[in-house]
């Protein structure tokens, strides 16, 4: 979902699968889950076009990920313990350096377990599993090559650590939702620099 290829752009099977270093067998499956998912569609003879994407399926997708992230963070904060909080700090650490050093692979690393490790603290590994399936459409290269959306996001984890420690629930809840909101802006920002959308030329800065 970084316009790197176009709604109503096709696919072609085998620059895809050349670039992924891979044979089009699993290109034309995954590209029928996708269809599945309605991310694309299949023309008769053509092949498959990428669907159409607009500023309401951004903020949907972001919505989606904010209500299961906060439904996971209430039950984080009725179990977490003094050793989970040490171990999301870890991460947070190791976050923060990655950030430091522009290492965007470290980043999407820290950033995934970060919050694989909040979510084994709250249980109920099927909602952590929906909220994974509802991220696979967020690009995290994006955002990991951004310093700063990194700066933000290690703020993010330190302040809701914070409220874990001192029970403060309303603030933890702010701190999830605050995540998402700001992935939905930046991704929505960058969209519209694209030219994926019609915008005002003055709104087309890159973030």
């Amino acid at each position: 979902m970084t316009a790197d290829i176009r709604p109503g752009d096709f696919v072609r099977l085998d620059d895809v699968a050349a670039e992924l270093g891979v044979s089009v067998t699993p290109v034309r499956e995954a590209l029928l889950t996708l269809r599945g998912e309605g991310m694309v569609d299949l023309e008769p003879h053509r092949g498959y076009r990428v669907g159409p994407l607009d500023r309401v399926d951004v903020d949907d997708l972001f919505w989606l990920q904010g209500e299961i992230a906060v439904r996971l963070a209430l039950r984080t904060a009725a179990a977490v313990t003094p050793a989970d909080l040490d171990e999301l700090q870890w991460w947070i650490r190791q976050l923060r350096a990655a950030v430091e050093a522009g290492d965007e692979q470290r980043v999407m690393e820290a950033e995934f377990e970060f919050h694989r490790a909040h979510n084994v603290i709250a249980g109920g590994t099927k909602l952590a599993w929906f909220l994974l399936a509802a991220t696979r459409y967020t690009p995290a290269r994006l955002y990991a090559t951004d310093p700063e959306w990194g700066n933000t996001a290690v703020d993010s984890h330190e302040r809701l650590v914070d409220a874990y420690r001192r029970g403060d629930v309303d603030e933890a809840v702010t701190q999830t939702r605050r995540q998402f909101t700001d992935g939905a802006a930046r991704l929505t920002h960058h969209l519209e620099w694209s030219g994926i959308w019609t915008a005002p030329a003055s709104d087309r800065t890159q973030v």
